[in-house]
């Protein structure tokens, strides 16, 4: 019997040809202009932090997440979140994203920054960040700046400015 149930798994070094192709069809070569990514370059993702969505051996989404520092405060930044667009709107996307924010959780993080959509992501325990409180090393729409606290008030505490660890 075929199994055609969504699984997911750590992300590999294996798993980043097939993620950067989706990650091309998602997003086009545009995103590499984006302040988010260009934080992650030569940045590496927390590979125990970050998850692939399979169905069998089709890979039908990924996300992840890459250490940063906010002045001297550890952080992580969530993304790209990546969800090939048949599979779309099937709970892939949050279900990666919890996973994730679980993991963070366990390992002991606190903090969690992404550039999304509020109310997608509001969801999954993620708010705006304070105007003007972080900001990035590039423009970004405040509006879409969000955080989730993995540990109660670590925001509160938390000002300056994104920057690669």
């Amino acid at each position: 019997m075929i199994d055609l149930a969504i699984k997911f798994h750590p992300l590999t070094a294996a798993d980043e040809p097939q993620i950067e192709k989706l990650d091309e069809r998602a997003f086009g070569p545009g995103r590499f202009a984006r302040t988010a990514y260009r934080l992650r370059e030569c940045n590496t993702a927390d590979l125990s932090l970050s998850f692939v969505a399979r169905i069998g051996t089709l890979l039908i989404g990924a996300n992840r997440m890459t250490p940063i520092l906010i002045e001297s405060t550890n952080a992580l930044l969530l993304g790209p979140l990546t969800v090939e667009p048949a599979f779309r709107s099937q709970g892939v996307g949050e279900a990666l994203v919890k996973h994730s924010l679980d993991a963070a959780r366990s390992a002991g993080h606190s903090l969690v920054f992404l550039v999304g959509d509020e109310e997608y992501y509001s969801r999954m325990g993620f708010s705006t960040v304070p105007k003007g409180q972080i900001t990035m090393p590039g423009p970004v729409d405040p509006y879409r700046l969000l955080y989730c606290e993995l540990i109660e008030d670590a925001l509160e505490t938390t000002i300056g400015r994104m920057r690669r660890k």
